[in-house]
């Protein structure tokens, strides 16, 4: 039986994002200002964000108007499409039934615009004329090149080198929409030249490609810095996945048991799962479960505390899951994943028992890509095939219980660009990696010197 595809009528976008810290038991820590290790406060973020986003970022409001230019800029790929993967479920042999969301209509191929744009549109209504930011596999850097093309800002775009030099396309597409990308660490920051001057060959990470940006936008009057995950303001934004998705399944007389997304820094994961926390407040039995790399395993195997989210210590402490401000992840494909931190509201709902997380390689991860192209026709980028494997134990789970579950899981964009990581599986040249028990002691001992939670 084919995929049955349910489209929701262009009019039937999201007015509102959802803010799911109104629905949460208990708040989660604050971040803190590294100096005086008081909580932050809206003026001190003011020389990266506009006021607007820093408002977001501390709203407790259960919902938050889009603009209208925002929902204008959305049409061009939303609402975006729920399949039913029924050539999925014959060829894992289930009845358990499995919805995807397809975020990889996007112009950018995957969910990362949902933020992009309204990020774009704030730091233009405040007279911003520049934005920096750092991107790992290049999906967020594309898309915020494309959005502030949208509003008319120049972009500057930090890419981990790894990346950089395996995804030589993403870097053409930041070209193409206007935006200027340079390999992280670079010579254009403090930051970067720091770095390469101790590890000349490092491939880079994000935590350092957020100290570039971070610098980048410190030092200029007519640039601001944006995010493309982590933080409050860009998880509300990508609340529009979920809303779209539980008016989708209530036109296939759905309801979703289980919610699945990959997790990196937690926004496609948030998007998709955020929304289902109302549900679960009003007494509906859902499970949500995050799903991140075994070589990057922050939920799994991460310290939960105060962390730097950058490398050269310039941003807030965030209280989060975090394998240290100093970690640089092996080089797998997923690109998106190799961040050493969670975001603060995803890492407090994984503390409290509200989200599940798991790990995985990413051999394993592949071959459920593969099996999800041969299936269902769609080549998933790298990230969400571990939301894939976890789709998998879910549905492996549901047979050794005996019952039938409805899953929902995010396809957060399309893996066209990187063939090569496919072609790595398919020759069975990929490699797993496990993270040493040293590097966790490694970032034991800079947390140690940080502010506990609690404390």
């Amino acid at each position: 039986m084919p995929s049955t595809r349910y489209v929701l009528p262009e009019g039937e976008i999201p007015t509102h994002w959802y803010n799911v810290a109104a629905d949460l038991d208990s708040p989660p820590p604050p971040p803190l200002n590294p100096g005086t290790g008081a909580p932050i406060g809206p003026d001190e973020l003011a020389p990266i964000f506009p006021m607007a986003l820093i408002g977001q970022e501390v709203s407790t409001e259960r919902w938050v108007p889009i603009p209208d230019e925002v929902r204008d800029a959305y049409r061009l790929w939303r609402p975006t499409p729920l399949h039913r993967a029924h050539r999925l479920e014959a060829d894992l042999g289930t009845s358990c039934r499995i919805f995807y969301k397809y975020e990889g209509v996007s112009p950018a191929g995957s969910h990362k615009p949902n933020t992009a744009v309204p990020q774009a549109f704030y730091n233009r209504e405040e007279g911003v004329t520049r934005i920096a930011t750092e991107t790992g596999a290049g999906q967020w850097g594309s898309s915020l090149a494309l959005s502030c093309q949208l509003f008319g800002l120049e972009c500057k775009v930090y890419m981990v080198r790894a990346s950089f030099d395996a995804k030589p396309y993403r870097k053409t597409m930041i070209a193409t929409w206007g935006g200027e990308c340079v390999a992280s660490p670079s010579p254009d920051t403090n930051a970067g030249r720091a770095i390469l001057e101790q590890m000349p060959d490092t491939p880079g990470s994000l935590g350092i490609a957020i100290s570039e940006a971070v610098e980048d936008a410190a030092t200029r009057d007519d640039t601001k810095y944006s995010l493309g995950s982590v933080l409050n303001h860009v998880l509300l934004h990508q609340t529009v996945i979920g809303q779209e998705a539980k008016a989708q399944l209530a036109a296939a007389d759905a309801e979703p048991d289980v919610v699945v997304g990959c997790v990196g820094g937690g926004s496609n994961f948030a998007g998709i799962a955020f929304p289902f926390v109302a549900d679960i407040a009003a007494g509906r039995s859902i499970r949500l479960v995050a799903a991140e790399p075994a070589a990057c395993p922050t939920l799994t195997r991460g310290h939960y505390g105060y962390d730097f989210g950058d490398t050269a210590k310039l941003a807030p402490l965030l209280p989060m899951h975090t394998l240290g401000h100093g970690f640089v992840p092996a080089g797998i494909h997923s690109g998106g994943l190799r961040y050493h931190g969670m975001a603060p509201l995803v890492s407090h709902m994984v503390h409290t028992g509200l989200v599940e997380a798991r790990a995985y390689h990413q051999r394993e991860c592949f071959a459920e890509g593969v099996r999800f192209a041969r299936s269902e026709g769609i080549i998933p980028a790298p990230e969400p095939t571990h939301a894939l494997r976890a789709v998998r134990e879910e549905v492996e789970r549901a047979a050794q219980e005996g019952v039938d579950r409805t899953i929902l899981v995010n396809l957060c964009g399309h893996g066209n660009f990187d063939m090569s990581a496919y072609e790595d599986y398919l020759a069975g040249t990929m490699v797993d990696y496990e993270l040493p028990e040293a590097e966790l002691e490694v970032a034991a001992a800079e947390l140690a010197e940080l502010p506990t939670i609690g404390a």
